[in-house]
């Protein structure tokens, strides 16, 4: 039986055979995307510790780019799974991708998959590709975590408080605090059974979303004083947007991770339906998140762009500069109003 926007139960009954083919005397290999967020940390260490505790010896759990865990999530327990990527295993058994979209997203680590003998991904991506031997992928879920903890539940490994930590960041950071759309019955009755193993999702919390450093303050100070607004834009509903660049970094001593909440702030402008957050990654590359209130599909605009996500919440990678990015943002707003 399918649900409506879920896998289907031969997806999950072939995951699950696919992990007691390979796991037991195999290399399992986790994979998250580029620059990983609290969900893509979240399920794959969260699920990774499930596989430990069934007892998988060869376990490493990685991501591509920068071998780097963002400050917030530095205390999640299940790290020390973590490998960089090219100590990951070269030729797995299996793989078990999170979190991810498209073959884009895990950059080099992507030549995993084709070596490997079973792969899985666990997804929420409306716009994913499909890309696996086996996709879980649940447009419907308002997180990765989601399905990670479905998968878990039918491998019968019981949730314990280190798992549920990371399946709880997982959910909490993609549902925005339990704030944004996808915050469903369904939300509440899983962070229900993951508070239940004893976690304290307070001091979690304070952890995540209420902790940066002073420069990082000063950092927003800068960016948001140079958010323009733009009420025109997406036929008439408004776009605001502003830029972060590398040497705002550098001037204020602060690690890129810091950027990825300055697109809060942003999406919070009254006139704006849709909010454009660009940062540096690189000399003339930008990482592009864009925030939709409602009026736009902003993940149809994402894949024009090569990127993806959701209905009101995507990103894609941009090259240029910043005003011509967003110049190229405006001019397809209006092609993907609700």
């Amino acid at each position: 039986m399918r649900t409506p926007h879920g896998p289907a139960d031969a997806d999950f009954t072939a995951a699950v055979a696919a992990i007691h083919r390979h796991a037991p005397a195999g290399r399992v290999l986790l994979v998250c995307h580029v620059n990983p967020d609290g969900d893509a940390l979240g399920s794959m260490l969260g699920f990774g510790l499930g596989l430990r505790r069934m007892g998988v010896p060869a376990l490493q759990a990685t991501f591509p780019g920068d071998f780097e865990v963002p400050e917030p999530f530095t205390a999640l327990p299940g790290l020390d799974l973590l490998v960089p990527g090219e100590q990951a295993y070269p030729e797995p058994d299996l793989v078990i991708v999170f979190d991810v979209a498209a073959v884009s997203r895990l950059g080099a680590l992507a030549d995993r998959l084709p070596r490997a003998r079973a792969t899985i991904v666990l997804d929420h991506h409306a716009s994913n590709t499909g890309f696996g031997g086996v996709n879980l992928v649940d447009a419907g879920a308002a997180a990765t975590s989601v399905v990670a903890e479905q998968l878990l539940a039918r491998l019968g490994v019981p949730l314990d408080a280190e798992i549920a930590e990371c399946l709880y960041v997982a959910l909490a950071t993609d549902t925005g605090s339990f704030r944004f759309d996808m915050t469903t019955p369904r939300v509440h009755e899983m962070a229900a059974r993951l508070i239940a193993t004893g976690i304290r999702p307070g001091e979690i919390s304070r952890r995540i979303f209420d902790t940066r450093p002073f420069g990082a303050t000063k950092l927003f100070a800068e960016v948001l004083g140079r958010a323009e607004l733009d009420p025109a834009a997406a036929a008439g509903h408004g776009m605001v947007w502003t830029y972060a660049t590398l040497e705002d970094l550098r001037r204020y001593g602060q690690r890129p991770y810091v950027m990825d909440a300055l697109i809060d702030p942003v999406r919070c402008v009254a006139e704006a339906d849709v909010a454009v957050l660009v940062k540096q990654t690189g000399e003339g590359e930008w990482a592009v998140s864009l925030r939709s209130k409602g009026a736009v599909d902003v993940s149809a605009v994402a894949v024009t762009f090569g990127g993806g996500g959701h209905r009101l919440a995507a990103g894609f990678t941009g090259h240029g500069a910043p005003g011509d990015v967003v110049v190229a943002v405006r001019e397809r707003l209006d092609q993907h109003l609700i």
